[in-house]
């Protein structure tokens, strides 16, 4: 029965083409924009674009680090879909630091301190940096010329994502369960890559676990 519905899931993702991630990812940012120019963001719409667009970088980040655990242990195939998810968290990254910047502090010197003496912010930022050189090699050429360097590339994937869990953590006034749930996932996640990557090395070296 199980095996039956993971069978029918992954024939069902397999008809949906990479480009309608990249559709609705770019959608998404879009209806945003319109909640916030007609009032649907709330009191303080610069706030809540940025909250929002922050969290869905988050959320993306988290669906990259399962795609692995989910094919390994639940069977399910999102292969396929990782670069697309892999584009758009940075794209949500760089859009939720956009708005910090250019429509929330805008000060030049005050976003400098703030990056320098804030270490929810530090943090942040160092983050955006590591999904940097990411980004600017997702694509065919990039895979071709690196070689195995481009695996080993990305897995700044990984101290990525912890950072942003952490910034998440830090970012939240007083004490709240939700940021600490997305700590928690992440953490697991990493722990099943960094364990499988573990028996990789156990066999190549020819050893029994």
């Amino acid at each position: 029965m199980i095996d039956t519905m993971i069978d029918r899931t992954n024939a069902a993702l397999r008809k949906i083409p990479t480009w309608v991630l990249y559709l609705l990812g770019a959608l998404y940012p879009l209806w945003l924009l319109y909640l916030g120019s007609t009032g649907g963001l709330g009191a303080d719409p610069v706030k809540a674009l940025e909250h929002d667009l922050g969290e869905r970088a988050l959320q993306l980040l988290v669906l990259g680090l399962a795609v692995t655990p989910l094919r390994r242990f639940a069977g399910v195939n999102l292969m396929r879909f990782r670069r697309a998810i892999g584009v758009l968290t940075f794209t949500y990254v760089a859009l939720h630091l956009l708005v910090w910047l250019v429509l929330d502090v805008q000060i030049i010197s005050q976003i400098l301190g703030d990056i320098a003496k804030r270490p929810y912010i530090t943090i942040g930022m160092a983050g955006f940096v590591l999904l940097l050189p990411l980004a600017l090699t997702s694509n065919n050429v990039s895979v071709k010329r690196l070689g195995r360097r481009w695996k080993r590339l990305h897995l700044l994937t990984y101290p990525a994502a912890l950072l942003g869990g952490i910034h998440y953590v830090m970012l939240v006034k007083g004490f709240q369960i939700e940021p600490l749930i997305y700590l928690a996932v992440i953490l697991a996640l990493l722990a099943t890559r960094l364990s499988g990557g573990f028996g990789v090395m156990v066999r190549s070296f020819g050893l029994k676990t």
